[in-house]
């Protein structure tokens, strides 16, 4: 499993989650400011490089490779702006009615799946 870091690029983490995720073939979940990848047999490997390498080909498609590096430490993708400048939409609050874990940042619109995952992490 891939952590992706996405604090500096918040406004556009939706459309990378779902373009690295169906390029390198995973199981995105969402979190608040990240996203997980898992693989969808339990034991295989993401291939951290090609994730790496999604991810620039994301910020060139939309003219923003330059202004970004992606920095990998294990199984935690870094995303960090180079200039300082911080990607911003004008988009709707995509959280709202939305609950997030206070744990890990796992986010979902149901309350009772907030609920049924808060249960997990004191078992």
């Amino acid at each position: 499993m891939l952590t992706i870091d996405c604090k500096e690029v918040a406004s556009i983490q939706n459309e990378l989650l779902v373009y690295v995720a169906d390029k390198v073939e995973a199981i995105p979940t969402l979190k608040n400011r990240q996203f997980t990848l898992s693989t969808f047999d339990d034991d295989a490997i993401l291939d951290v490089e090609l994730v790496i390498s999604a991810i620039k080909e994301y910020f060139d498609s939309i003219h923003e490779g330059s202004n970004f590096a992606v920095i990998s430490n294990n199984n935690f993708i870094n995303i960090t702006s180079i200039s300082g400048k911080v990607i911003e939409r004008d988009a709707q609050k995509p959280h709202d009615n939305m609950f997030s874990c206070t744990h890990c940042g796992f986010m979902t619109k149901y309350q009772v799946e907030l609920n049924v995952h808060m249960r997990i992490h004191y078992m």
